[in-house]
C-alpha cells in the first residue's frame, strides 16, 4: 500500500512515509544504513586498534553508540514483522528461516575459504572442518546476526498471541539479567530480544514517533545532539573504576531507546531532505554490506598496518571502515552489472521452499 506525504497520521494509520518512486520507505532505509555502518565501523575500528596496540580518535564514536547500535540494528528488523507474522507457516518458514539459513552456510562457508590455510596451520589439517561445523551451533564471528534472526522471528511468532506488554516486561528483565553461559545464541537472545520484539510490537508508535519528527525537524535535531551528547557522558562515566554507566542494568535500554529516538530523528531529517542518499542506500542493501564486509575489511587492515604507510591508528580504521563499507557495494554493483554471483545476495529459487513443503497452517 504506497502512500504519499500529504495523508494525515490517522489516515496512515501509523503507516511510514512510502517514496513512490522506489515503494521503500526512506528513514527506516536511513536507519537501517546508519545501523550497519556503525556495526562495521564497530568491527573496523576494534579490529585496527587491536592490530596496532593502541586506541585512536575514532574510538570515541565506537563508544558512544555502544549503547544503541545493536539496539537500532535489532529493531528495525522487527519493524514490519506485524505484516507478515499470520502468513500461512511455509511462507513464514521460507522467508523467515530458510533465507536467512541459505545466507549463513554460503557466508560461513565464504569466510572458511579465506580463514582454512590459517586455521589448518595453527591446529591441523582437521581444524577448518570441525570449527566449520562447531559453527553451526555456535555462530562464527560476524555472522551471528544473521544466525540468530530466524530464532527472534520463530520465537516471535509463538508467542505472538501473548499480551505483548507481558512479553516486553519478560524481555526487558532477561535483558536486565546477567546471563554470561558462553553460548552465543543464549548470551545473545538475552541481551537484544526486547529491542526486536519493541520493534514488532510497538511499530506504529515508533512510526508515529518519525511522523512527529518530520514535522518538528528543530526541536527534533536539538533532541538528538543532546541525547547523543547524554550518552556519550554516560559510557565516559564509570564510578569506581566500574562498568560505564550505560551498561547498568535499566539504564542500559534506557540510553539504548535514547540512541534509537535520536537516529531516527536524524533519518527523519535526512529522508525530509533527501540528503546523504549513500546512507539510505547502505541501509536498503544492509544484509549485502553486513555479509560481505568482512574481506574487504580485513585485507585493507592488513595491508594499511603491515604496510607502515600510516601510523595514526584513526586513520587507519577510518580507511579501512570505508574499505569494509565500498567493498561489498563495489562487490554487489559488479553482480547486478555482469549478473554473475547473484547467488552471493540473492537466494536461487532451489533454496526456496515450495508451498506444499509444510502443511500445517497457523
Amino acid at each position: 500500500m504506497r502512500m504519499t506525504d500529504g495523508l494525515s497520521p490517522k489516515e496512515r494509520t501509523g503507516e511510514p512515509y512510502i517514496h513512490l518512486e522506489t515503494g521503500r520507505v526512506g528513514w527506516v532505509d536511513y536507519l537501517k544504513g546508519f545501523s550497519i555502518l556503525l556495526v562495521v565501523m564497530m568491527h573496523s575500528v576494534l579490529g585496527v586498534e587491536e592490530a596496532m596496540g593502541s586506541e585512536g580518535w575514532m574510538h570515541v564514536f565506537v563508544q558512544t553508540a555502544q549503547p544503541f547500535r545493536m539496539p537500532a540494528f535489532f529493531m528495525v528488523a522487527g519493524l514490519f514483522l506485524m505484516r507478515s507474522i499470520d502468513r500461512p507457516l511455509d511462507r513464514y518458514i521460507d522467508s523467515k528461516v530458510v533465507h536467512f539459513v541459505y545466507f549463513y552456510l554460503l557466508w560461513l562457508t565464504i569466510q572458511f575459504v579465506f580463514k582454512a590455510p590459517g586455521m589448518a596451520m595453527d591446529g591441523g589439517l582437521a581444524a577448518p572442518l570441525i570449527a566449520w561445523l562447531t559453527a553451526l551451533v555456535q555462530p562464527f564471528g560476524t555472522l551471528w546476526f544473521i544466525y540468530i534472526l530466524p530464532i527472534f522471528f520463530l520465537v516471535t511468532r509463538a508467542l505472538r498471541r501473548l499480551p505483548a506488554a507481558a512479553v516486553a516486561i519478560a524481555a526487558f528483565i532477561l535483558q536486565m539479567l546477567p546471563i554470561h553461559t558462553g553460548v552465543v545464541v543464549i548470551d545473545e537472545f538475552a541481551s537484544y530480544y526486547v529491542w526486536f520484539f519493541v520493534g514488532y510490537a510497538y511499530c506504529d508508535h515508533i512510526f508515529r514517533l518519525a511522523d512527529l519528527m518530520r514535522t518538528r525537524l528543530p526541536a527534533s535535531l536539538a533532541f538528538s545532539a543532546i541525547a547523543l551528547a547524554a550518552i556519550w557522558l554516560f559510557t565516559e562515566w564509570t564510578p569506581g573504576n566500574g562498568a560505564a554507566a550505560s551498561q547498568w542494568p535499566g539504564v542500559s535500554f534506557a540510553v539504548g531507546l535514547t540512541g534509537a529516538a535520536a537516529l531516527i530523528a536524524i533519518c527523519a531529517a535526512l529522508d525530509r531532505y533527501r540528503l546523504a542518499r549513500a546512507i539510505r542506500w547502505c541501509g536498503a542493501h544492509s544484509i549485502v554490506i553486513y555479509l560481505a564486509f568482512f574481506l574487504p575489511m580485513a585485507a585493507s587492515r592488513v595491508i594499511l598496518v603491515k604496510s607502515g604507510l600510516i601510523d595514526n591508528v584513526g586513520a587507519v580504521s577510518l580507511l579501512v571502515w570505508i574499505a569494509a563499507v565500498v567493498g561489498p557495494a563495489v562487490l554487489f554493483l559488479l553482480v547486478e552489472t555482469t549478473g554473475y554471483g547473484r547467488f552471493l545476495f540473492e537466494r536461487p529459487g532451489w533454496a526456496r521452499l515450495k508451498p506444499s513443503a509444510l502443511q500445517a497452517r497457523p
